[in-house]
């Protein structure tokens, strides 16, 4: 099957019961998604297929043949992190950072959705994603600072 990952068309043979997790992970080499609890439970494996957060490990690699499916790995542009990462960085938004790229995908979906009118509208968009170090007031203040405009990371 060909998977169209961050841009660019991959061919795998892929047994049509593997993940899109797995598919980006062990067959792609594309490692920035995280493996967290495998249930869907975590969001650590958030991914964006047609510009939309799935969790990748309850979606089927075969189902995303034909879509734009968008890693951790292909956020970022030529001209360098994407605002969300940048914003991220400046608010120390993560801390043993496992859950970070998950964090990150699904705070770039919820701007895209315009789900960042509040810091309690961020929270509620965002409760998909744990984090077990407790890094959310960091977070929300990033997601806060790119839905203003404002700093660094501002522009998404």
């Amino acid at each position: 099957m060909a998977l169209d990952v961050n841009g660019r068309t991959r061919k795998v043979a892929l047994d049509p019961r593997v993940t899109l997790l797995d598919a980006l992970r062990d067959h792609l080499g594309l490692v920035g998604t995280k493996k967290g609890c495998d249930q869907g439970a975590c969001g650590a494996c958030t991914v964006h297929v047609d510009g939309k957060r799935v969790l990748s490990c309850l979606t089927l690699a075969a189902q995303c043949e034909g879509r734009a499916v968008t890693t951790i790995e292909g956020l970022a542009g030529p001209e360098g992190p994407h605002p969300v990462q940048a914003a991220f960085l400046e608010h120390d938004g993560f801390q043993c950072g496992f859950c970070t790229p998950g964090q990150i995908m699904s705070a770039v979906a919820l701007l895209e959705e315009g789900r960042a009118g509040s810091d309690e509208e961020i929270r509620e968009y965002m409760s998909g994603n744990l984090c077990r170090c407790g890094a959310y007031p960091h977070m929300v203040a990033a997601i806060r600072e790119v839905a203003s405009g404002s700093g660094r990371g501002a522009g998404a």
